[in-house]
């Protein structure tokens, strides 16, 4: 599809508005793989248009920059299918953001954009950020009413229908509301967690949840998003697990999952996702050296949910990966197949799976003799505490 008359035409009767609604989504749906064939060409019009430098990149305007400011550590560019536990979805933003001036707030969004503006000519940006937060809290208030009424929901999804087809714009706009509501309290929680962890041993982990529990107290709903903030600081995401597995008192599936940080499980599980998708545009744009480091990623990742988790295959978490990897298969089977039988595949060797070495499966027979002692610990202990069942 080329960029004929009819279609020149059809953009120009386009209101501005909806010309960078348009670029927003098809953005949305390349970054999803999702992209319309033969529209690389509207693309680079729309981004001509609207960024003098032509870039793939949607910068918002200061006023929406500044009012989001503190969802940026939680953002995410991935495909809504999926929860996104803990995170928000970067595309729903600039949808959220116009349905907010044009439909929820639009005299006070006037005078906030107004205010902000003024602030940066006077390059003055601690007072942008109180303008911010001020409008912020008025926002907060807002959702608060709409979304609690009667028909709130069905209204709001409607209107949001009208700026973005993302099945995760309504979604994202709950969880604005939670963060923008405990935004004081999270900024605390960040400011508390060490700037790096390498190491994620039972000291730290005991220090890290003391912390989250002091958060859940005060805003339950804001745990996950205190969760993807230490994400960032794990130098091993998936160890966020450990959390949940050091609360429970076997590594059996149920009782992990009746921890008060199960959550964790689903939220590596939606990274593993993520990697399915990197894999897929490492594969679709040829970057195989790309795609042999992020196949090792999932490998390794996929071991750790298995060592760490017993019965794994028996519960939910067991059936979304069985489901992730084997999407994931096909994904390697599709590439390696477009090769003659004769010649080895990078992507099908077998030392990408680092835990079928011998050294892989000593750390595997050395996590599972610790595991034995350490729930034959507990299991004394329990038996210590309760003699009269023991002699019974």
């Amino acid at each position: 599809m080329t960029l004929g008359d009819p279609i020149q035409e059809f953009l120009q009767r386009l209101t501005p508005m909806t010309r960078g609604n348009l670029l927003t989504e098809l953005e949305r749906l390349e970054i999803c793989g999702d992209e319309i064939p033969g529209s690389a060409e509207i693309l680079a019009k729309l981004r001509a248009e609207f960024r003098k430098d032509g870039s793939a990149q949607n910068r918002p305007a200061y006023p929406a920059k500044y009012f989001f400011a503190p969802l940026e550590p939680l953002l995410v560019d991935s495909a809504p299918e999926h929860a996104n536990t803990g995170r928000i979805q970067r595309g729903s933003l600039a949808a959220i953001w116009e349905w907010t001036c044009r439909d929820l707030l639009p005299t006070m969004a006037r005078d906030y954009v107004k205010k902000i503006e003024e602030s940066i000519t006077s390059d003055n940006p601690r007072e942008a950020r109180q303008v911010a937060s001020t409008f912020q809290t008025k926002v907060v208030k807002y959702l608060e009413n709409t979304l609690g009424s009667p028909d709130g929901e069905g209204q709001t999804r409607a209107k949001l229908a009208t700026y973005t087809a993302s099945p995760a714009a309504y979604g994202d706009l709950t969880k604005i509301l939670c963060v923008l509501r405990a935004r004081d309290a999270l900024a605390k929680f960040d400011e508390a967690l060490p700037a790096s962890i390498a190491k994620f041993d039972d000291g730290r982990i005991s220090k890290i949840t003391a912390l989250l529990d002091a958060l859940g107290k005060k805003h339950a709903d804001a745990v996950p998003f205190g969760l993807t903030l230490l994400a960032h600081r794990l130098k091993t995401p998936w160890h966020l697990i450990l959390l949940a597995a050091k609360a429970a008192p076997t590594k059996n599936a149920a009782d992990i999952a009746a921890t008060p940080y199960a959550i964790t499980v689903a939220m590596v599980l939606d990274r593993l996702e993520d990697k399915r998708a990197a894999l897929r545009f490492a594969l679709k744009t040829e970057r195989v050296l790309v795609a042999k480091q992020t196949l090792i990623e999932i490998y390794d990742m996929e071991y750790a949910l298995q060592i760490h988790i017993d019965l794994l295959e028996q519960s939910d978490w067991g059936e979304r990966l069985r489901n992730l990897m084997s999407a994931i298969a096909a994904l390697v089977e599709a590439e390696v197949s477009r090769f003659p039988d004769k010649i080895d595949h990078i992507l099908g060797s077998r030392s990408l799976r680092r835990h079928q070495s011998l050294a892989g499966r000593l750390s595997y027979l050395a996590w599972k003799g610790r595991d034995a002692l350490s729930e034959g610990a507990a299991y004394c202990k329990k038996l210590l505490s309760h003699p009269e069942k023991s002699s019974a």
